[in-house]
């Protein structure tokens, strides 16, 4: 009897073994029919991201002013070596500035003189000691307005260690850059930014991703002129706040300082480094120097297009 019990207690044991088996082999499965489907998702997802085409915030007859130019290389590749669309860009149209005297900037970026002789043999114009937040004391800049101001990257470049002081400084730079290059924008309606997608995320409320984007000037006439500012879409840069910082600046702190305008957020996308050929985003502090360590982990490049907001025409 003792022998039949134990017997029946082991095909029982077995049973459910079994039956455990099975169920475990069943929802391994299960498990990895789902990873399978959010991979082929993921990757369907990169795919269509991949596919679609850079945006590109410039036109064949746009007057252009890059500062903050550095080594020069975007410059090079924007008139050099332009994407499709701007392959019939008047390279006179184009005027580069560095904040650095010639002889300082050539000895910062070994490649620099070579970019700068480049971009003047094509009837480019090139500028040294052209301050950002000071661009109305530039003299070869006077009585000139510009459909696109840009600034890639820009930084104080004061090596500050404490985070919050600086934030601020790099804060009141940008500030500074809205507030002088306000005065160099062309005069005009609003330009119109068509986006070719629709917002999926609701974090996308200022964030028009504009993958096929083109620019719609009005039929009146040339559009108002735009700014364009490139940052890395990673702390400590997103904490600048730069939108923030264009759209409802803060008030002067004394009577004797300029207010700064508000401006209108157009758009914002991915800037692709690739789309350039040849250009190469350089620092020049500490351990950074020279292209040397990283902008922040992750993330991407991002641009912010503004245009002044309510202006007398």
């Amino acid at each position: 009897m003792a022998k039949r019990n134990k017997s029946s207690l082991k095909a029982a044991l077995s049973s459910a073994q079994d039956r455990l088996g099975k169920r475990k082999h069943a929802e391994h499965a299960a498990q990895a029919a789902t990873q399978k489907a959010r991979a082929a998702k993921g990757g369907r997802a990169k795919a269509q991201h991949s596919q679609r085409p850079s945006t590109v915030p410039f036109a064949p007859e746009d007057s252009i002013l890059l500062v903050g130019e550095g080594n020069f290389s975007f410059a090079r590749a924007l008139v050099l070596h332009p994407p499709a669309s701007l392959e019939h860009l008047p390279p006179a149209n184009v005027t580069a500035t560095a904040y650095d005297t010639e002889e300082a900037c050539y000895a910062k970026y070994p490649d620099a003189e070579a970019c700068v002789r480049a971009l003047r043999d094509k009837g480019a114009r090139v500028l040294f000691g052209v301050d950002a937040t000071r661009l109305e004391k530039t003299g070869a800049l006077k009585g000139k307005t510009f459909d696109r101001i840009v600034w890639n990257f820009p930084h104080a470049g004061k090596g500050i260690a404490d985070q919050d002081r600086n934030i601020l400084s790099n804060q009141l730079l940008v500030l500074g850059f809205l507030r002088s290059a306000a005065g160099l924008l062309v005069r005009g309606p609003v330009p119109q930014r068509q986006v070719s997608r629709r917002r999926t995320r609701p974090s996308e409320e200022d964030d028009d991703d504009a993958a096929g984007a083109s620019d719609s000037a009005a039929a009146s006439g040339r559009a108002r002129g735009t700014i364009l500012v490139t940052l890395r879409n990673v702390p400590p840069y997103t904490e600048w706040d730069v939108p923030k910082l264009a759209k409802s600046p803060p008030a002067p702190r004394s009577a004797t300082e300029q207010a700064n305008p508000q401006y209108t957020l157009l758009r914002s996308f991915v800037f692709q480094r690739s789309e350039w050929k040849g250009y190469e985003h350089r620092m020049t502090k500490g351990e950074r120097a020279h292209g040397e360590g990283k902008t922040g982990e992750g993330g991407q490049d991002r641009t912010w297009e503004f245009c002044l907001g309510d202006i007398e025409e």
